[in-house]
């Protein structure tokens, strides 16, 4: 499974009555270890509002690039708090970048401050990219990486998201999803893929990118005669804004590698269960990344049986052919 190859990432938050749980669990496709990487960088905050939890694994792949973060109260807005999951891929550069400055980037945007948010928001991604694109150190970079960023102030919820990265909500219980994945074969992201002269092959981009909207990989963004927004792979986000309310329990926001093992339901069934536990959100987070580290959602410790029997095979295998080579 595509799955195996990936690093994960998982953060959560808690408000003191509703929960949400931006579970940023991401694996990405490329150079894997020949056994996962399995030691977690996993951390806890909180203030009146908020409790977050946040993990990150490096699991099968060589390198981790992919970022996230938790920020309580923005600086430049006190009044919001930002939680954001980046998918990276070919290198970790647009990921730790955007990681670093996209929340700086959105309530400084004249339309946010003016009291559009959601323009505000989509015009900041575009923003990022424009930064990205004129950094020497970046500019010629070939990583690019999925964003999927929530923005909560007075009593709103504002989701926006480029890739395949998701966010999904527990509403008493219901997973609903607060995003789209932006896949190639969708109607809409085919339309301006061609129009803007790339191509679809095999679900992907010029059959080479699994997704259709992304921040940099600028190798897919250098038609002169198309907006930003137009390109053949675009950094303008969808923004969905939903009512903060009481049935809202809690948000995972996490990279396609969750969802690939496990489905919206599936992953709020997991969190709801634990929570009803009293188990930790950063616990949570843990827990959930060995769960969608194994192929077919098995536990760690059956991987390691199964690399345990291999291995012992192999062994044998080994054994048996040296003493034959010695006759």
């Amino acid at each position: 499974m595509a799955l195996l190859w990936r690093p994960l990432d998982v953060l959560l938050f808690r408000r003191p009555k509703n929960i949400f749980f931006p579970l940023s669990a991401w694996i990405i496709m490329g150079n894997h270890l020949s056994e996962p990487e399995t030691t977690k960088n996993t951390a806890r905050c909180q203030n009146a509002n908020y409790q977050v939890g946040s993990s990150s694994m490096q699991g099968w792949r060589s390198s981790m690039e992919d970022a996230h973060t938790h920020i309580l109260s923005l600086p430049d807005d006190p009044d919001a708090a930002f939680f954001a999951v980046y998918d990276g891929h070919c290198g970790s550069k647009t990921s730790e970048y955007a990681s670093k400055h996209l929340h700086n980037l959105i309530p400084n945007r004249e339309e946010y401050k003016n009291g559009d948010m959601g323009k505000g928001i989509k015009q900041a991604f575009l923003e990022i990219d424009r930064v990205m694109l004129e950094d020497e150190s970046l500019k010629n970079d070939k990583s690019g990486s999925t964003a999927v960023a929530i923005i909560i102030k007075n009593g709103l919820l504002y989701c926006a998201n480029v890739g395949d990265s998701r966010a999904v909500a527990s509403i008493g219980g219901r997973a609903e999803p607060l995003s789209n994945d932006h896949k190639p074969n969708k109607e809409e992201e085919m339309d301006r893929i061609v129009a803007g002269g790339g191509w679809v092959d095999i679900d992907t981009v010029n059959g080479n990118l699994a997704m259709s909207r992304a921040l940099g990989d600028f190798i897919f963004k250098r038609n002169q005669g198309q907006p930003q927004q137009e390109q053949i792979v675009t950094a303008y986000p969808e923004v969905q804004v939903y009512e903060v309310t009481p049935e809202l329990e809690f948000v995972v926001i996490a990279c396609d590698g969750i969802w690939e093992v496990m489905s919206n339901k599936e992953v709020v069934v997991y969190v709801r269960e634990r929570i009803a536990s009293g188990v930790q959100p950063e616990e949570i987070c843990e827990s959930l990344m060995m769960k969608c580290l194994t192929p077919k959602g098995g536990t760690y410790e059956e991987l390691s049986s199964k690399c345990a029997r291999t291995y012992i095979t192999e062994s044998i295998d080994e054994e048996d052919i040296s003493e034959t080579d010695d006759e």
